[in-house]
């Protein structure tokens, strides 16, 4: 059985055209083609980044948030007490008005100390400011030297600039060392990704994130088998050119720099837009999807490649959405960029506001400290 599922899964018409297969990709005459059992250094590889990446936190990441000036806020830990730390668990951990006052009765205290329980408690499971800032750290330092070492490596390529080249002589490409190494890293990177995923910061596009992670893995995978790799290096780059402005932009807004996040974030906009709205689906997905037809019939491993690269490119104007609202709301009054992805720790003014609205004080409007109102349904955000 299962030597029929691998005959099945390599079978030469899912991965090349009519006419061409696995013969086609033998090395020969000192010329080396890419191989699947090449993406097996990949598991060690990500090892690897775990460990650097555990390092890297506690000894460069961890001195730069303190040199930059990131604080921890003081957390005040809820009480024990069963009754609401079951509700919390089993049924929500945002409790509306009626639910707050019948755990009242049922805990023995007062529906100020409930609500403040449940806040305390929220920001239990909320990551500090530290571990979000050397996680950003980690990824900003990773994605700005992949962007460096694939434009070296691109930078006098000829597809870099004609993109019909990235087909010319396919599925016969020759494979460079720089191409090699960009693959592996690459790919290494993004399986220790979602290796790390259990214990990394969730936000709330937590399942985009998933999506994204496991689409790349299989995009830059089978684009390495498929001998898809010149269209693959561009599409790495194109996406390591915003990633790392981003990831500085969240730096310096942990670290309280509020002017440098907002300019890092506005050119990190222009730049993820200019990239990922233009250029990779009218430049790069035209030429995947339109020139290859031109010189083979479409195969599986044609269409297979182009649906994911469709779901990145959704992903894409998902997160452009958001960053659209991002930028909306700090533009006309020059406030910090916050990343409407996280959950914003709440304070004990925050509760006593709270409070102040449902007594009916406050109605459905901004509070005279300059906060907005709260939802009790619902998580504030960043």
């Amino acid at each position: 059985m299962l030597a029929w599922l691998s005959d099945c899964f390599w079978h030469e018409r899912l991965w090349f055209p009519e006419g061409l297969g696995w013969a086609d990709l033998q090395d020969r005459d000192g010329r080396i083609y890419a191989k699947a059992h090449d993406l097996w250094v990949t598991i060690p590889l990500a090892l690897c980044f775990l460990i650097v990446r555990h390092i890297f936190e506690r000894v460069v990441a961890t001195p730069l948030a303190l040199l930059l000036g990131v604080r921890e806020r003081v957390r005040h830990r809820a009480t024990p007490n069963p009754a609401l730390e079951a509700f919390f668990c089993t049924v929500t951990k945002h409790p509306a008005q009626a639910a707050v006052q019948i755990l009242s009765k049922q805990a023995g205290v007062s529906v100020h100390q409930v609500r403040r329980w449940f806040r305390r408690r929220r920001n239990q499971d909320r990551p500090s400011k530290l571990k979000k800032f050397r996680e950003a750290s980690w990824r900003f330092t990773f994605y700005l030297l992949a962007f460096i070492a694939g434009l070296v490596a691109l930078i006098d390529k000829p597809w870099f600039y004609d993109l019909n080249e990235m087909w010319k002589g396919f599925p016969t490409l020759t494979l460079l060392p720089s191409q090699y190494w960009y693959y592996m890293i690459e790919l290494s990177f993004y399986i220790s990704l979602l290796f790390s995923v259990a214990s990394d910061v969730k936000r709330k596009d937590f399942k985009e994130q998933i999506v994204h992670h496991v689409a790349t893995i299989m995009l830059i995978g089978f684009s390495w088998c498929l001998n898809f790799i010149r269209a693959g290096t561009l599409i790495m780059l194109l996406h390591d050119a915003s990633d790392y402005l981003l990831e500085s932009a969240k730096m310096f807004n942990y670290a309280g720099w509020r002017k440098t996040c907002n300019y890092i974030f506005i050119l990190f906009a222009a730049v993820f837009f200019i990239t990922r709205l233009i250029i990779l689906p009218f430049r790069i997905m035209y030429c995947t999807w339109v020139y290859p037809v031109t010189i083979y019939p479409p195969f599986f491993g044609y269409y297979f490649f182009n649906g994911l690269m469709l779901i990145l490119q959704c992903l894409h104007i998902f997160w452009a959405v958001l960053i659209l609202r991002m930028a909306i709301k700090f533009l006309p009054g020059n406030e910090i960029v916050e990343d409407e992805r996280s959950d914003k720790e709440e304070t004990d003014e925050s509760e006593e506001e709270e409070e102040e609205e449902e007594q009916g004080k406050l109605e459905n409007g901004p509070v005279s400290n300059g906060h907005s109102a709260l939802n009790n349904n619902h998580c504030k955000t960043e």
